[in-house]
This record gives C-alpha cells, sequence and structure tokens, in this order.
C-alpha cells in the first residue's frame, strides 16, 4: 500500500504542475482519493464480498464527485486531473500510465451484458468532457480529444476527436495533449464544401457568360 501511495503521488507531481507538496495533495486532489479508495473497494469486490465494495464506491463518489465501480481493473500510475463528474463502468479495463480529465465518462451503450465498458491500453489521454462508450478496445499511446464521443475501436498511436469520434491521426504527439492544435475533422469539411461551392459558382458563371 505505502509503495502504491508512492507512486501515485510521484505520477501527480509529474503529471501536474499545480502540485507543490504532498501535503497539499493530501488534502486537495480528489482524483488521489478516489483512486485509493478504488484500490481498497477493489480488492473486495475481487475477493467476492457482496455490497461493502459498491458501498465504499459510493461514499468515495459523495466525497470527491467521481464514481469507480469496484468492479473496474485500473494499472498502474493512474491520474485523474480535476476529477469533478467522472464516471467508470464496472467492466473497464485501464492500462499503466493513463490520463484522464474531468467530466469524462468510460461507459456502457445500454442493458448489455458481459463486457460492456471500454478497455484503454497503456499512454492513454482523454480529454474533459470526452465519453468512451461500450466495449471497445482503445489502443496504447491514443490521445483523445475534449469533447469527443468515442464508440468505435480506435488503433495505436492515434488521435481522435469530434462526435462521433474520428482518428485524425495515426501517429499521436508524444507528451501532454494539446487541446489548442488539434485538427478540425468538421471544420476542414465545411472549407473543402465552400471551396466546391465556389468553383461551381465560377463554372456556373462562365457557361452563362459564354451562352450570352
Amino acid at each position: 500500500m505505502f509503495k502504491t501511495i508512492r507512486e501515485q503521488l510521484d505520477t501527480i507531481f509529474r503529471e501536474d504542475p499545480a502540485a507543490k507538496s504532498v501535503l497539499e495533495i493530501f488534502l486537495c486532489y480528489p482524483g488521489f482519493h478516489a483512486i485509493l479508495i478504488h484500490r481498497v473497494a477493489h480488492q473486495l469486490y475481487t475477493a467476492g464480498i457482496p455490497i461493502l465494495p459498491r458501498f465504499i464506491s459510493q461514499i468515495a463518489r459523495f466525497l470527491t464527485g467521481i464514481e469507480i465501480h469496484p468492479g473496474a481493473t485500473i494499472g498502474r500510475r493512474f491520474f485523474i486531473d480535476h476529477g469533478m463528474g467522472v464516471v467508470i463502468g464496472e467492466t473497464t479495463e485501464i492500462g499503466d500510465d493513463v490520463l484522464i480529465y474531468q467530466n469524462v465518462t468510460l461507459g456502457g451503450t445500454g442493458n448489455e451484458r458481459g463486457k460492456r465498458h471500454p478497455t484503454l491500453g497503456n499512454n492513454v489521454v482523454v480529454g474533459t468532457g470526452a465519453k468512451v462508450l461500450g466495449g471497445i478496445h482503445i489502443g496504447n499511446n491514443v490521445k483523445i480529444g475534449a469533447g469527443s464521443v468515442v464508440v468505435h475501436p480506435v488503433p495505436d498511436h492515434s488521435t481522435v476527436v469530434g462526435i462521433p469520434g474520428r482518428v485524425v491521426r495515426f501517429r499521436a504527439p508524444e507528451g501532454v495533449l494539446d487541446h489548442g492544435m488539434l485538427p478540425d475533422p468538421e471544420g476542414q469539411e465545411i472549407e473543402d464544401l465552400k471551396s466546391r461551392v465556389h468553383d461551381l459558382e465560377e463554372q456556373i458563371k462562365a457557361i452563362l457568360h459564354v451562352r450570352q
């Protein structure tokens, strides 16, 4: 447990430049609290203890605003930045060195049984407000832009944006996800359409001029 806490502290210091001290993290980081409480609840859940793991997760939700089902499997060095509104479903699987921001949902798409929540690989970043839904696989080193809704599998080393989420890069940049530098596929399509309409208008004008 002490090793887990030390590793979690190191992760926060690495990922969040606002972290100034260990005391500040212990007192003021709901993501830190939620993950440690989940580790306990998950151990009880996998041991087959009824009700108590879920009750512990609900206490964590009340205290932190982060809901992690005790059945979710979470790897090492997982960091939830800010955290309010994060929901992680029962059959979610999360790899190592994953970073997610506030209002992220790793959820299902309905009342299906079995594996109904996503699997995230290693070194995945999920931006603010993004939704990853269904029993899909998100590859290693994937970046998901803020506000995206991902309902299809994503290959390794990709960047995904939009609703529904679309792969806009097949080699995700290293390091922190820079939302200000993400491509805008919808905006690009609109620009392409405007250019096409302009070309057609010019062609029509040329045809009318010839006929006159």
